[in-house]
C-alpha cells in the first residue's frame, strides 16, 4: 500500500473529502479582512448565509458597498465596512481602533488579506511589501483586537495561510531581502511561514482564555491574488493556471467549518489544508524560531506593551 511522504501529504489532503458544518451563526459578529474579493468575499457571503453580522475590512469602499448591497438583498444581517490598507501599518491601527470603539464583542476574526509579488517592493516604512501585507499587518490587526477577542471564551481566529509557506523560510536578519535573492515564491513563503510562527505563539497566549487560533490553506482556488504583477504573469495566470483552479466556494465552506464546528472546540495552534489538519513544512515547525519571529514582529509593528504573555515566560 502506497504511503504518502510527509512533504507530499498536502496533495492527498487537498484531494480528500472535506468536512462540513451546517452550524448557524445568528447573533455572532464576524470580522473578515480582505473581504471584497476572492476567499474573503466568498467567506463573507457564506457567513451571511449562516446569519452572522459582518464587518468588512477592505481597502476599496466602493467595491465593498456593492458587495454589501448585494448580500443584503437576500440576507437579513448587519454589515459594516471598515477601511484599511494592509500595506500601511498606521492604517491597520486606525481600523482596529474603530472596531474596538464600535463592537463590544467579537466572535470570529478571519484574516484573508494576501498578495504575491514577482517584483521586490517596499512600503512607506521600508518593509518588504509581501512580508508586510501577508504577515505583519495581519499580526498587528490580530494583536490589537486580541484583548477584546479574549473576553469571549468561544471566539475563534482563523489566519488564511497557504501551502506556499513551503517555498520560503524566514531570514530573521534579512526579512527585506537586502542580502538574499528575491523571488516571488521565496517572499510569499517567508511571509506565510512567519504567520505560522506567530499563530503558534498566539495559541500559547490565548489557551487559558478558551480562544482558539488556527491557520488554513484555502485550496487551489480562483482568486485575483498576483494580479498586481506584470503582464506576462497575468497572461499566464489567466490563460493557463486559471483553468486548473477550483471554485472559491470550497474555501468559504472550509472556513465556515473551522469557525463553527464543535469538533474543533479547544483545538488551537494548528494548520489545516482546507478542513484537514496537516503538518506544515519542517522549517515552519521550528520551535526555536517562534518566539524570535514574534518578538521581531512586535518590534517592526512598534508594539511595546505586552497585551498577552505566556505565563511561564513571566
Amino acid at each position: 500500500m502506497f504511503k504518502w511522504p510527509e512533504q507530499l501529504m498536502f496533495i492527498k489532503n487537498g484531494r480528500a473529502k472535506q468536512h462540513e458544518s451546517h452550524e448557524m451563526m445568528n447573533g455572532m459578529t464576524s470580522i473578515i479582512s480582505g473581504s471584497s474579493s476572492g476567499v474573503g468575499e466568498v467567506t463573507l457571503r457564506r457567513f451571511a448565509h449562516a446569519g452572522s453580522n459582518l464587518v468588512m475590512v477592505v481597502r476599496n469602499k466602493d467595491k465593498a458597498e456593492k458587495i454589501k448591497a448585494d448580500i443584503l438583498k437576500s440576507h437579513n444581517v448587519k454589515i459594516d465596512i471598515v477601511i484599511a490598507d494592509f500595506s500601511d501599518l498606521d492604517s491597520v491601527r486606525k481600523a482596529s481602533e474603530m472596531i474596538l470603539a464600535t463592537y463590544p464583542k467579537i466572535d470570529i476574526l478571519v484574516n484573508s488579506v494576501g498578495i504575491h509579488s514577482t517584483k521586490k517592493t517596499y512600503n512607506k516604512d521600508g518593509i518588504e511589501m509581501v512580508f508586510c501585507v501577508n504577515h505583519l499587518a495581519t499580526f498587528l490587526f490580530t494583536y490589537l483586537l486580541v484583548d477584546r477577542i479574549k473576553e469571549n471564551s468561544n471566539a475563534r481566529i482563523i489566519q488564511v495561510n497557504s501551502e506556499g509557506h513551503r517555498f520560503g523560510a524566514v531570514k530573521l536578519k534579512d526579512i527585506n531581502f537586502k542580502r538574499h535573492i528575491y523571488t516571488g515564491l521565496r517572499s510569499y513563503g517567508a511571509s506565510k511561514t512567519a504567520q505560522l510562527y506567530t499563530v503558534y505563539e498566539f495559541s500559547k497566549r490565548l489557551k487559558d482564555f478558551g480562544v482558539t487560533i488556527n491557520a488554513m490553506h484555502p485550496g487551489a482556488v480562483k482568486t485575483n491574488i498576483g494580479q498586481n504583477n506584470g503582464w506576462l504573469y497575468r497572461f499566464f495566470f489567466r490563460h493557463f493556471t486559471w483553468h486548473f483552479l477550483k471554485n472559491p466556494e470550497i474555501s468559504a465552506n472550509a472556513i465556515h467549518y473551522l469557525a463553527t464546528t464543535k469538533d474543533l472546540d479547544g483545538v488551537t495552534g494548528k494548520f489545516f489544508n482546507l478542513t484537514i489538519e496537516e503538518k506544515p513544512a519542517k522549517h515552519a515547525r521550528k520551535e526555536s524560531m517562534q518566539l524570535p519571529v514574534w518578538q521581531l514582529s512586535k518590534e517592526l509593528c512598534h508594539i511595546e506593551e505586552d497585551l498577552i504573555e505566556v505565563k511561564n515566560e513571566l
